[in-house]
Formats: C-alpha cells, sequence, structure tokens
C-alpha cells in the first residue's frame, strides 16, 4: 500500500472522529438551547393578589344621654338675693349639670341628677341680656380679671367667647351684670371646685324641672 492510500484512510479517519465531536456538541447545545427556551417560554406563576385591607367603618356619632333628675333641694319658697343653698351629702360621683333660670333668677347645679346646690343670681340687662342656650363651660380662671371692663370675676367660668361667664359676685337687689352670671361668691367657689372643662349650663327663661324631668346632657 502506498503512502496516498495510507494518507487517505488517515484523512478519512480524522473526518470521522470530526464528525462525532461535532454531533456530541451539537447535540449537547441543541438540548441546552432547549432548555433555557423551556426557561424562557414557560409562564412565571403570577404573584399572589393581596386581600382587600379591611376597612373599619366610621363610628356613629354619641347617642345623647338624657339627664334625669332625681332629687331636689328641700327649699321653702323663692330664693332671695344673696341665698344660697349647698348639700351634697350622700350624694354619688356623676355629671355635672347646671340649669339657669332667668325668671326665676335661679342657678341649680346637679351631680348625676341630684341637685346639690341652688342660689339667686345676677343677670343681664335689656341691653346686655344673658343669652339662651346650651353653653359648655370651656375655660376656668380662679382669679380672673375682666379685659373689658377691668372688674374682678373671680371663680370665673367661661361659656362664650365673647365674654358671657359664670363668676362670683356682689348679688344684691339693684344690681345687675353685663350678660354674665353672677353668683354670691362662697357659692361660686363650691361650684367652680364641682365643675370642670365641658361641663354643660342650660340658659332658658321660665322652664321648671322637677323629679323624674330630663335634659339632654351630652
Amino acid at each position: 500500500m502506498n503512502g496516498r492510500i495510507l494518507f487517505g484512510f488517515a484523512l478519512a479517519g480524522l473526518i470521522g472522529i470530526a464528525a462525532v465531536l461535532w454531533l456530541a456538541t451539537s447535540g449537547l447545545r441543541g438540548s441546552e438551547a432547549v432548555e433555557a427556551s423551556a426557561k424562557l417560554t414557560t409562564p412565571t406563576p403570577k404573584a399572589q393578589a393581596a386581600a382587600p385591607r379591611a376597612v373599619p367603618a366610621p363610628a356613629k356619632p354619641p347617642v345623647d344621654q338624657a339627664f334625669v333628675i332625681k332629687r331636689i333641694l328641700p327649699i321653702k319658697g323663692a330664693i332671695k338675693y344673696g341665698e344660697w343653698h349647698w348639700d351634697e351629702a350622700g350624694v354619688p360621683a356623676g355629671p355635672i349639670v347646671m340649669t339657669v333660670d332667668l325668671d326665676a333668677r335661679v342657678l341649680s347645679i346637679f351631680r348625676g341628677g341630684y341637685e346639690i346646690g341652688a342660689a339667686a343670681v345676677l343677670l343681664g340687662t335689656e341691653d346686655k341680656p344673658t343669652p339662651l342656650g346650651v353653653f359648655p363651660i370651656t375655660e376656668k380662671d380662679r382669679s380672673h380679671v375682666s379685659n373689658l371692663y377691668d372688674a374682678p370675676m373671680p371663680y370665673m367660668m367661661r361659656l362664650t367667647n365673647d365674654g358671657i361667664t359664670l363668676h362670683g359676685s356682689k348679688v344684691e337687689w339693684g344690681y345687675a351684670s353685663h350678660g354674665c352670671v353672677g353668683m354670691p361668691e362662697p357659692f361660686a367657689a363650691k361650684v367652680f371646685a364641682a365643675s370642670k372643662i365641658g361641663d354643660r349650663v342650660f340658659i332658658t327663661r321660665g322652664k321648671t324641672v322637677g323629679m323624674g324631668d330630663s335634659l339632654v346632657s351630652s
């Protein structure tokens, strides 16, 4: 066998080996490509939708509570100027509510529905009347001095922003206020100590209350 034939067999063998290697690597790359393609085309699971957040319903406005009168102080006859009464013996704790009757010129203070105090009071004039309505106490000042009249107003409890207050005063016949409710000073001290910011004062004209009657306290 000559050298050309041997060379031919050798070349053919190399070509065969190369073909086998090419097929093997091509197949591997093909499988890898298929696997990669599968990875790209396989849909990823969607994120689970978050459950909607529960939103609490808005709170309902508080229902007005009835202030029921459970006791009236046993006072005989009309209360005179400068006269006041106070008796809280045995009265349980409870919310404070005050009433002012412009016709009777009397302030009554109730705790938990029990009247614990009453006094004749000074009121405003026709030019500067004491207003009707329900007023919460918005400010308290033990030693207040009026900015408008430069006058002492001890035990001041403010009812309106334009200067209507409860306060200690000289309660005598012939005197009047500038719309405020003036109380005998010793009585005013007790009312001041018993009350707090937010307590309500009902100012009415000729409205009388008795046992079992009710007012709206909140």
